[in-house]
């Protein structure tokens, strides 16, 4: 896997010029693999060319048989900060390496992270994330971790131990032109198995540049880097927001897979991008995975999860039949 770039968890927003356009995201998501409940919590700035950055904290829970439960604060540039082994500060809440604690209208959060794998840089070579082009940078920090602690949201209590979870930071001028973003980890068939890949298509001028994905699949103790430039054939998707059908070439693997999850699982936001425009995403963190692995001169292996993977998928067009929540991004 590539190495650190200049390094993986440094906020970007302190160094963005006046004129500049910026997006930055800290996030994290934890979830039970054999029922459905989950947290998905993010720490965010926007900044729009010749104005100050602001910043907002969204947070979102999956309680069991339940539709989700969504709610979202932003703030002015006053009260945004990182430093002092914080990763970001936003008023009075902070996420680092191990905790993530804050508020959020009548939401409230007090998790500690363990991590268990090296960063993934989702980008294969260091270069990448100094170049123009991606125009959006994402690195998981922890793609395999543990989370407990508690969240509570509208009267909502998840009170958990030892959930999969990951945290993830992600930065950029500008969104892709349309995104996947697929999690899962705690899979029955394969404990210490994980899923950590990101799949855009990009906008250069009039044209959208083919589905590239980039992330990874650990199994038996390995590695394996999946998707790439190099890797453009072997990727296939199609996907709406219920449900994401996918092919991925990679390192000693080939994958075919699905992440599904019904409409009342999910939740939709609207993302602003810094130069103007925006995108609707919809996510689950509760999802359902399934993965046929083929490895050369063996078997192929199955990994199912019945619930806790993270399926999101963002394009500018409002997703039918799924209410958008009802919170603006700045």
């Amino acid at each position: 896997m590539s190495s650190d770039p200049s390094p993986l968890s440094i906020a970007r927003f302190p160094n963005v010029p006046p004129s500049g356009a910026h997006y930055e995201s800290f996030y994290l998501k934890a979830a039970d693999p054999r029922r459905r409940r989950a947290v998905w919590i993010r720490y965010t700035v926007l900044k729009r060319p010749g104005e100050e950055a602001r910043a907002s904290l969204w947070c979102t829970i999956w309680p069991e048989d339940e539709s989700p439960l969504a709610t979202k604060l932003t703030v002015g540039a006053s009260e945004l900060r990182t430093g002092e082994g914080e990763l970001i500060g936003i008023g009075e809440s902070r996420m680092d390496d191990g905790r993530v604690v804050g508020r959020a209208n009548d939401a409230r959060w007090d998790l500690a992270i363990t991590a268990g794998a090296p960063a993934l840089s989702y980008l294969p070579s260091g270069w990448m994330y100094r170049a123009p082009i991606p125009r959006t940078k994402a690195v998981s920090l922890h793609p395999s971790a543990l989370c407990a602690g508690e969240v509570e949201l509208a009267g909502q209590l998840l009170r958990f131990e030892d959930w999969p979870a990951m945290l993830g930071h992600n930065w950029g001028s500008e969104h892709a032109e349309e995104w996947v973003w697929l999690h899962g980890a705690g899979f029955p068939e394969a404990p210490d198995a994980w899923l950590d890949v990101t799949i855009g298509r990009v906008r250069i001028g009039r044209f959208v540049l083919p589905w590239i994905a980039n992330g990874a699949l650990a199994l038996d103790g390995r590695r394996h880097r999946l998707g790439g430039p190099g890797t453009l054939r072997a990727t296939s998707v199609s996907a709406v927001p219920t449900a994401c059908d996918f092919v991925l070439g990679g390192s000693g693997v080939r994958i075919r897979g699905r992440a599904a999850a019904g409409s009342e699982q999910l939740v939709a936001w609207p993302y602003s991008d810094p130069k103007g425009g925006g995108h609707f995403a919809t996510n689950c963190s509760e999802a359902s995975l399934e993965l046929e692995v083929e490895r050369p001169g063996g078997p192929a292996l199955s990994l199912r999860l019945g619930a806790g993977a993270a399926y999101e998928l963002g394009r500018r067009e409002r997703p039918a039949g799924i209410d958008v929540q009802p919170f603006p991004d700045p």
